[in-house]
C-alpha cells in the first residue's frame, strides 16, 4: 500500500495547508480511534500532547473530536516533550498516544505522530491501516458511546519524576552552572525544574513562548544564542533542546557543540565498561560519521546503521535487543529508560558523566575525530522528483566514483519536508567540496 500521509516521523506540513488541515486532523483521529478499538469494547482511552506552536489550539481540538466522534477517551496533557507522550501512554494503560508537533521544524508547520500502548511510536504496517480507514467510509460510535476529554494537570509531573529518578542516586547537579535552551518549545517548564531540582543553578533562555517562536534562533537547530549565553555567564556546560525536546545537542564551556555521534559514542563507552551496553553495539543511523564507526571499532563495539529516522533506530534496537542507539542530529534512545528520544534525559547523563569523572564538558565534547562530513540541503518544488532525472543520476554517480576508497555519499529526500539532503565524508577537503557543490547544482538545475 502506498502511504500519502504519513512520513518517516508521522504526519507533518504546514498548518492549514494538507495534510496538516483540521478536517484531516479530525478524520485522521477517527480513523485511529477505529483502529484501536476494532474489538468495539468500552474503556477505551488516547493521550494526547502538543508542544508550543499556534497551530497546535486548533489540531488539539479537531484530533479530540475525531477520537471521541468512535467513542475513545481522550487525555488531554497540554504541552509536554515528546517522550512524556510515550511514557504517560504506557503508564495510563491507554490504548494509543498523540503528539502534536512539528518538531524542530518552524512554527508555520506542524505534525502528529502516534504511540502504541506500549509507548513505542507505531509501526509502518500500522500507520498504513490507520490510512487505510481513513480512506474509507469510518463508523462513528452511537449517540451513547461517544468519548469524554479531560484536562490532566499533572502529566507534566508525573514525566519531570520520571526524568530525575534516571540520574545516579549518589549524584547531584551541586556546583554545576547550566545554560538549558528550551527552544521556546514543550520542555520549556519541564527542564529548567528538573535541573534545578537536581541542584544546578539554572540560565534558561528560550522558554518564553508565544505560538510562534518556537525554534526560532534558538534550541538544537541553531545553538548560537546558548553559546553566547554560556560564554558570557561563565556556565559549565549548555543543553539545547529542540521543539518537542526528543532531541538535544551540547555545548562545553566555550561554547562548542557535541552533537549526537559524540554524546552516543561518550556513553557506549561508558555502559560499555560498566557492562551494561546491550549487545555491544550502538544503534545508529547512514548519517552518523565514519569516525564514530572507528572509533566503536577500537573498542571492540559495532555500529549497526538504519535508516534516517528515530523510529527506525528504536525498531532495530527492539529487534536486536539493543539498548542505546540515536542519530546524529541528537535523537538519543536509551531504551533501559524511555520509549524515544529524549534530549532532556540524555542531557542528564552527560552531566553525570561530568560529575563522576570531575572532567569539564570540554574534555567530554569530543571522544573521537570525524571525518569530514557536509550536508547540505535543496529544497524543490512540491510535486517535483528530482531525484528522477537522468541529470541527476548522473552527477550522483560520477561524485560516487571520485569518491570511491576515499569516503561516502549519501543522497536522500527528507520524510518530512520538500528537501533532497545531499551528505559525503571524505578525508580530502578538496574532493569533499567539490563533489557535495557538483550534486547540488544538478539537483537545484533538475
Amino acid at each position: 500500500m502506498v502511504r500519502k500521509l504519513f512520513g518517516t516521523d508521522g504526519v507533518r506540513g504546514r498548518a492549514n495547508s494538507f495534510p496538516m488541515t483540521a478536517d484531516t486532523a479530525l478524520r485522521l483521529g477517527a480513523a485511529a480511534g477505529r483502529y484501536f478499538r476494532r474489538d468495539g469494547s468500552a474503556a477505551h482511552r488516547v493521550v494526547i500532547g502538543k508542544d508550543t506552536r499556534l497551530s497546535g489550539y486548533m489540531f488539539e481540538n479537531a484530533i479530540t473530536a475525531g477520537f471521541t466522534s468512535t467513542g475513545m477517551n481522550v487525555l488531554l496533557l497540554g504541552p509536554v516533550p515528546t517522550p512524556a507522550v510515550g511514557l504517560l501512554t504506557r503508564s495510563m494503560r491507554a490504548d494509543v498516544g498523540v503528539m502534536i508537533s512539528a518538531s524542530h521544524n518552524p512554527h508555520e508547520d506542524n505534525g502528529i505522530k502516534f504511540f502504541g500502548p506500549d509507548g513505542f511510536k507505531l509501526s509502518d504496517e500500522a500507520e498504513s491501516e490507520i490510512e487505510a480507514i481513513m480512506a474509507g467510509e469510518i463508523q462513528p460510535a452511537d449517540a451513547g458511546n461517544i468519548g469524554r476529554a479531560k484536562r490532566i494537570d499533572d502529566g507534566l509531573h508525573r514525566y519531570v519524576e520520571r526524568v530525575k529518578s534516571t540520574f545516579p542516586q549518589d549524584l547531584t547537579l551541586d556546583g554545576l552552572k547550566v545554560v538549558v535552551d528550551c527552544a521556546n518549545g514543550a520542555a520549556y517548564r519541564a527542564a529548567p525544574q528538573v535541573l534545578w531540582e537536581l541542584g544546578a543553578e539554572v540560565i534558561p533562555v528560550g522558554v518564553t513562548p508565544d505560538g510562534t517562536n518556537i525554534n526560532a534562533g534558538c534550541g538544537s537547530t541553531d545553538t548560537r544564542l546558548a553559546a553566547e549565553t554560556v560564554v558570557t555567564h561563565g556556565a559549565d556546560v549548555g543543553l539545547c533542546l529542540d521543539g518537542d525536546a526528543d532531541r538535544i545537542m551540547i555545548l562545553d564551556e566555550n561554547g562548542r557543540v557535541a552533537d549526537g555521534d559524540q554524546v552516543m559514542g561518550l556513553f557506549a563507552a561508558r555502559w560499555a565498561s560498566e557492562q551494561r551496553l546491550k549487545g555491544g553495539a550502538l544503534v545508529a543511523t547512514v548519517m552518523s560519521n565514519l569516525g564514530l564507526e572507528r572509533y566503536l571499532q577500537g573498542k571492540g563495539l559495532e555500529l549497526r546503521r538504519t535508516a534516517v529516522g528515530d523510529r527506525y533506530v528504536v525498531e532495530a534496537m527492539r529487534s536486536g535487543g539493543f539498548n542505546l542507539g540515536g542519530e546524529q542530529s541528537g535523537h538519543i534512545v536509551m531504551t533501559d529508560y524511555a520509549t524515544t528520544g529524549d534530549g532532556l534525559l540524555a542531557g542528564l547523563q552527560f552531566l553525570a558523566e561530568m560529575q563522576r569523572t570531575g572532567q569539564p564538558a570540554s574534555a567530554l565534547r569530543q571522544v573521537f575525530e570525524p571525518v569530514p562530513q557536509r550536508l547540505k540541503n535543496v529544497r524543490y518544488a512540491e510535486g517535483a522528483a528530482p531525484l528522477d532525472t537522468v541529470s541527476v543520476k548522473t552527477a550522483i554517480a560520477e561524485a560516487e566514483a571520485r569518491l570511491e576508497g576515499h569516503g561516502r555519499l549519501l543522497i536522500r529526500k527528507s520524510g518530512t519536508e520538500p528537501l533532497i539532503r545531499v551528505m559525503a565524508e571524505c578525508e580530502d577537503d578538496g574532493l569533499l567540496t567539490q563533489v557535495i557543490d557538483d550534486v547540488v547544482r544538478a539537483v537545484e538545475a533538475a
